[in-house]
C-alpha cells in the first residue's frame, strides 16, 4: 500500500474513531448495543420532553436534540459508554437565558435555542482545531459541584409549582420559592395527586429497579391515567401537542446581530458540555481501561450541536445518568447511541402524537428525580471536612447561581476557577529542607522533624517553577525565614531541582534576593537545578551575581563544602 495512503487512512480514524473500531466490530456485541440502545431510548424520551420545558421549548424539540446529536456523536465520540443527550443544567441555562432576547415569541425563542447549538457547535470545533483539550481542568471540581448543587435548587423551584399545579413564576430561585409558598393555597388536588404517584413511582423503581427506565413506564402511565380519570376536565394542565414526523432542516432564523448576544450564553453551555462530557469519558477510562482524548470528544460535540442546531434542537452535552443507563445496559461500543437514535426517530414519526395527553405534573415529577443526581450533599461535606477553601469556592458557586442567575453562576464559577488557580501559583509552597537522620538525603524540616537541621545555612526548595508572577513571593519568603532565624545563616542553600522552568523575570528577581543576601553577609548558592534552568542562570550578567550553577554539585556536596570552611556555630 501507498504510505501516503496509509498516513491518510490514518489521519481519518484519528478524526473519526468509528472508522477504526467498526472494522473490529465484533458480531456478538450486536445484541448488547441492540437492547443499550433501545433502553436509552426509553430512558431519554421522557428526558427530553422534560429538559424541554425547563428550556421553556416544545416537547418536540427535546426529541429533536437527541434525535439528531445521536445520529452523529457516535461516530466521533472517543468513550465507548458515553450517551448524548439535553440535560438540566444547559435546559435551565438556555431557558433563563433567552426569555429577554426573545421578547416573548415562541418561534423566536426556538429560532434562538437553535442558534445557540450552533454557536455551541462553532466553539466546540474551534477548541478541537488549537487542541484545547486542557481547557476542561481549568473549571475546578469544588466549582462544579456548588454549580450543580445550586441548579439542583433552582430547577426545584421552577418544578414544585408545576406539580402542584400552581402557576409558576419566572424569576430567580428565591422569587420562584416565594411566589410557591405564597400561592400554596391554590394547589389542585388532582394535579398534586398524580404528581406524587408519579414521584412515588420513580423513587420506588430507581430502588429497586436501578439503570431501568422506570420514567417510561411512568410516562406511559400517567398518559393512560389521564384518559381514563380525565384529568384535563379537572383542571389538570397537560403537555400538549407534539407534532408527529421531522422537522425542517436547516440553519434557524436568526439574524448576525443575534450572535453576538448569543455567545455569553453559548461559551456557558460549551464549558458545561466540555466538563461534563470530559469527567464521563474519563468515569469510564478508569472503570474499563484504556484512553480519553479530550480533544477528540470536542469534535463530537461540535458534530452534535451542529446537527442538534440544523434539526431545531437546543444545545446537547454528555449525559451522566443517561450514559451509566447505556453502560449498565450492557452496550458494548458506541452504536448503541445510534440504536438510540433510531428508536427516537421510530417516535418522533408515529407515536408523538399519544404524548400530548401527558400530564404536567407527571413531568415535573420525571424531572424533580434529576435533582437527586445534581444535589450532591455527601460532596458539599466532603469539601467542608477536607478542605474549608474548596468548600467556600463551591459555596461562592451555589450562591451565585442561586442570586445572579445561571448564566452569571457559570462565569462566577469560572472566574473563581481561575482566580483559584492563579492564588496557587502565584504563593507556591517553598520548603525548608533538613538532613534525614544517618542519610545524605535532604527532605522538608516542617513535614519530618526530626529531619536535622544544618547549623549556620539555611535549605530552601521552592515546588513550583519559577514565573514572573510567583518569583517575588518565593524570594520575599526565603528572605522571610533568613530574618527569623534566631542566628542569622552564612549560606542559603537554593535547591531547583522542583523547578522545572524559570523565567528571565524570576532569574533577574533571584539575582536580586543574591545581592540583598550578600549585603546581610549571607552567600546564596544553587543546586540541582535541570539544563534549561542551568543555562538561564548561568547566562551574561547572572552569573556573577548568583555564581556559576554546576550540575555535578549536590545539596549534600554544598553543605560539605561549606562546613569544611565555616566553623559552625
Amino acid at each position: 500500500m501507498d504510505p501516503r495512503t496509509s498516513n491518510k487512512n490514518s489521519s481519518w480514524r484519528q478524526w473519526i474513531p468509528a472508522l477504526g473500531w467498526l472494522r473490529g466490530y465484533d458480531r456478538s456485541w450486536l445484541r448488547g448495543d441492540l437492547i443499550a440502545g433501545l433502553t436509552l431510548a426509553a430512558y431519554l424520551l421522557p428526558a427530553g420532553l422534560g429538559d424541554a420545558s425547563l428550556a421553556n421549548l416544545p416537547p418536540q424539540a427535546g426529541l429533536y436534540a437527541c434525535l439528531f446529536s445521536g445520529l452523529v456523536f457516535w461516530i466521533f465520540c472517543s468513550s465507548r459508554h458515553t450517551a448524548i443527550s439535553v440535560t438540566s443544567a444547559i435546559s435551565l441555562l438556555v431557558g433563563a437565558s433567552l426569555a429577554e432576547i426573545a421578547g416573548g415569541d415562541a418561534t423566536r425563542f426556538g429560532a434562538l435555542a437553535a442558534g445557540t447549538a450552533l454557536l455551541v457547535a462553532l466553539i466546540a470545533f474551534a477548541a478541537w482545531a488549537v487542541r484545547a483539550g486542557a481547557i476542561v481542568n481549568f473549571i475546578s471540581e469544588s466549582v462544579m459541584v456548588g454549580f450543580k448543587c445550586g441548579v439542583a435548587l433552582y430547577l426545584a423551584s421552577t418544578q414544585l409549582p408545576k406539580l402542584f399545579g400552581i402557576h409558576g413564576a419566572h424569576g430567580d430561585f428565591w422569587e420562584n420559592s416565594g411566589h410557591f409558598i405564597k400561592h400554596l393555597g391554590d394547589t389542585n388536588t388532582a394535579a398534586l395527586g398524580i404528581g406524587l404517584a408519579a414521584l412515588g413511582a420513580l423513587v420506588i423503581g430507581k430502588v429497586v429497579l436501578p439503570n431501568k427506565p422506570i420514567a417510561l413506564f411512568v410516562v406511559i402511565g400517567g398518559i393512560i391515567a389521564s384518559s381514563v380519570l380525565g384529568l384535563d376536565a379537572k383542571g389538570v394542565k397537560l403537555l400538549g401537542e407534539v407534532p408527529q414526523g421531522l422537522p425542517e432542516i436547516g440553519l434557524p432564523q436568526v439574524y448576525w446581530s443575534d450572535f453576538n448576544a448569543l455567545l455569553p450564553l453559548a461559551f456557558a453551555c460549551f464549558l458545561l458540555a466540555a466538563v461534563e462530557t470530559a469527567a464521563i469519558g474519563r468515569t469510564f477510562a478508569a472503570k474499563h481501561g484504556g484512553r480519553l482524548d479530550a480533544n477528540q470528544e470536542f469534535l463530537a460535540l461540535a458534530a452534535s450541536n451542529l446537527t442538534a442546531g440544523l434539526g431545531r434542537g437546543f444545545p446537547v452535552s454528555g449525559g451522566m445518568s443517561q450514559s451509566l443507563v447505556n453502560e449498565g445496559s450492557g452496550a458494548r461500543t458506541p452504536l448503541s447511541g445510534a440504536f438510540s437514535a433510531i428508536f427516537i426517530l421510530i417516535v418522533i414519526l408515529f407515536l408523538s402524537e399519544q404524548l400530548s395527553a401527558l400530564p404536567q405534573p407527571v413531568l415535573a415529577a420525571v424531572v424533580l428525580m434529576a435533582v437527586v443526581g445534581l444535589f450532591q450533599a455527601d460532596a458539599l461535606r466532603h469539601l467542608w471536612q477536607a478542605s474549608r477553601p474548596d468548600f467556600v469556592v463551591a459555596m461562592a458557586s451555589l450562591i451565585g447561581v442561586l442570586g445572579s442567575g445561571l448564566l452569571r453562576g457559570v462565569m462566577i464559577g469560572a472566574i473563581i476557577s481561575l482566580v483559584q488557580l492563579m492564588h496557587r501559583t502565584s504563593h507556591p509552597h517553598v520548603a525548608v529542607l533538613g538532613r534525614i537522620p544517618g542519610t545524605r538525603r535532604f527532605s522538608d524540616i516542617d513535614r519530618h522533624p526530626d529531619n536535622e537541621p544544618i547549623p549556620g545555612a539555611l535549605i530552601v526548595r521552592p515546588e513550583s517553577s519559577l514565573i514572573y508572577f510567583n518569583c517575588d513571593n518565593i524570594c520575599d519568603t526565603i528572605l522571610a525565614r533568613v530574618h527569623a532565624e534566631e542566628i542569622k545563616p552564612a549560606l542559603v542553600v537554593l535547591d531547583l531541582s522542583a523547578a522545572p522552568y524559570v523565567d528571565l523575570q524570576s532569574a533577574h528577581t533571584l539575582a536580586g534576593m543574591a545581592d540583598e543576601l550578600r549585603s546581610l553577609g549571607v552567600r546564596l548558592h544553587v543546586v540541582e537545578a535541570r539544563s534549561g534552568v542551568r543555562d538561564r542562570l548561568n547566562s551574561k550578567g547572572l552569573e556573577e551575581r548568583i555564581g556559576r550553577v554546576n550540575r555535578f554539585v549536590t545539596v549534600a556536596d554544598a553543605l560539605e563544602t561549606f562546613l569544611s570552611r565555616v566553623k559552625p556555630v
